[in-house]
């Protein structure tokens, strides 16, 4: 019989919804008998005890908000019942002790991918270009238009197909309700067989901002230049903005002094048109094909991988069945010696502790904490705070405040120690579990997490979303199987069988890693990649969450 109720932690005082539960529900847990006051959704709570306002609530173990009045055990937790709350964090010097998962059956296994001089080894084969300024996103978009089609990287054929034919039904006077869409049937037929794609970094930044916003947004850019999953790269500058080229080489040459991709550089104001400068970058970048279309995928052990693990679209069944299944598939990572990121700062409020404890040194633990405080500060700067984080599709599927949220996001990073914590662009260099300071955000977090190197996202989504990266292959995992049926075109992986009683927590990581491994060979193309959802929004400081 499928399990009504769960309770994640021993210390928690609410129980959580696995299906709709009428009023009046009578449901046996654990030796006790509760009767459900309210109507509870699934993936919502109830209370297990009568509680007065004031009373903390519990989850995971820990503090995650507040009674603000009388409440019956059985009724339903709501935001106008419970507010936001988390405990005080500050380091302690605890004696973190892990127990690594086994991870022999994995231990002597191989991803196919291109291996970079520096060292890195990548997970596909793109070609990238960069705009240091936002002047120059029409030219992109022409050389885009001029590329993808001809080149085979586009994916809009069915589009245009059924566009034509609507203005050859209303050019005949016809009507255009009996017009069929016709879905794209065969796999482009690319020039390059070795090349995965052609990205382009289109943003809004560059110049008219503050200095710093482009310092940020150049160390951002010359991150994605060095990442191993770029091969080459096409820069187009306009000539006299803020975000100077010698400034994106200068942050370029810091990340990798022998940096030695192919690097093409073209100046709009040192060009005798418009024509000739999208002439001239269409040509050279051509060749640049050629070249990387030589490379190819071989062996390498999983310990060159860097998994990035991020969720969006949250619900209630988050922290349930996709965070922890992604969090035993990152501590199988770490066992074996690759590296974990782990970011949206916003969303480990209420966990800080836990993270604090986990880090392997007083340094590491203090940087994590400066990171968190000065970002939480920069947001109560202009009228908000963490605590303001859940969106309304997370309050309407269960995550009432924000240390919930944070307390079920934080399960993707496993169990594994602190080894490192990042800021915003700053690389990633120690094999383990590190912390990339970015906004909860999802574009802005799968951007800055790709920056700090990882090679593949694991993207968890209760609700669903269509969200990945130019240069990062982002995978979705589908907290339920009825997200995962009714959303398949974007979902990868269904961790439903998890909340259904049919797999383990720990099963289902293993198999989430069998995917990793397909998706880092080539072997599997996850939905994202398919769609060319390729999001890149660069973080300005302090204005997102």
């Amino acid at each position: 019989m499928k399990k009504l109720v769960i309770r994640i932690n021993n210390a928690d005082n609410v129980l959580v919804a696995l299906q709709d539960l009428p009023k009046e529900t009578e449901i046996v847990h654990e030796g006790n008998t509760y009767h459900t006051v309210d109507e509870i959704p699934a993936k919502h709570k109830f209370f297990m005890q009568d509680m007065k306002a004031g009373d903390e609530v519990m989850m995971y173990g820990v503090l995650v908000g507040k009674v603000q009045f009388e409440v019956k055990a059985g009724m339903r937790m709501s935001v106008e019942n419970t507010k936001h709350a988390a405990e005080p964090f500050a380091y302690r010097n605890v004696d973190y002790k892990w127990e690594a998962p086994n991870a022999s059956q994995f231990a002597d296994r191989k991803f196919y991918g291109y291996h970079r001089k520096n060292g890195a080894v990548g997970t596909a084969n793109y070609w990238l270009f960069i705009p240091t300024v936002f002047c120059e996103n029409r030219n992109l978009d022409i050389i885009k238009e001029s590329l993808y089609s001809e080149l085979g990287y586009a994916v809009d054929a069915q589009y245009k197909s059924y566009t034509h034919k609507l203005v050859q039904a209303y050019e005949n006077g016809e009507s255009i309700d009996n017009i069929s869409f016709e879905p794209k049937a065969d796999k482009a037929n690319r020039t390059f067989k070795n090349v995965d794609g052609i990205k382009f970094l289109t943003h809004n930044g560059g110049c008219g901002g503050t200095r710093q916003d482009s310092d940020t947004l150049s160390k951002l850019l010359a991150a994605y230049a060095n990442h191993p999953n770029v091969a080459g790269v096409t820069v187009l500058s306009l000539g006299c903005q803020h975000l100077q080229v010698e400034d994106f080489k200068r942050d370029l040459t810091a990340l990798d002094p022998d940096f030695d991709k192919p690097l093409l550089i073209f100046e709009q104001q040192k060009t005798q048109s418009e024509e000739q400068l999208i002439q001239n970058a269409i040509k050279s970048t051509f060749e640049g094909l050629m070249f990387i279309n030589k490379q190819e995928r071989t062996a390498a052990p999983l310990n060159k991988l860097c998994v990035g693990v991020k969720c969006g679209g949250s619900d209630g069944f988050s922290g349930i069945s996709a965070n922890p299944a992604v969090g035993y598939c990152a501590d199988l990572l770490v066992a074996l010696g690759a590296k974990v990121l782990l970011a949206e700062f916003p969303e480990l409020c209420g966990v800080e502790q836990e993270m604090i404890d986990r880090s392997v040194d007083q340094p590491t633990a203090e940087k994590f904490i400066r990171l968190m405080t000065e970002y939480d500060d920069l947001a109560h700067a202009v009228g908000s705070g963490f605590y303001m984080n859940p969106s309304p599709g997370n309050i309407k599927d269960g995550l009432i405040t924000d240390a919930i949220k944070s307390a079920g996001a934080a399960r993707k990073a496993g169990s594994s120690p602190v080894v490192d914590v990042l800021d915003y662009t700053e690389p990633a260099t120690k094999p383990g579990l590190s912390l990339v300071c970015t906004p909860g955000n999802d574009v802005e977090a799968t951007t800055g997490k790709a920056a700090a190197g990882a090679t593949l996202i694991l993207f968890t989504t209760g609700l669903g979303t269509p969200t990945g990266n130019p240069v990062c292959p982002t995978i979705k995992v589908a907290t339920n199987s009825v997200l995962a049926k009714r959303m398949s075109d974007i979902i990868d992986i269904d961790t439903g069988a998890v909340i259904n009683g049919e797999k383990t927590i720990n099963e289902m990581g293993e198999d989430i890693l069998e995917y990793c491994i397909k998706v880092a060979s080539g072997e599997e193309i996850p939905k994202a990649v398919q769609l060319n959802q390729d999001d890149f929004i660069p973080w300005k400081r302090g204005v997102s969450l």
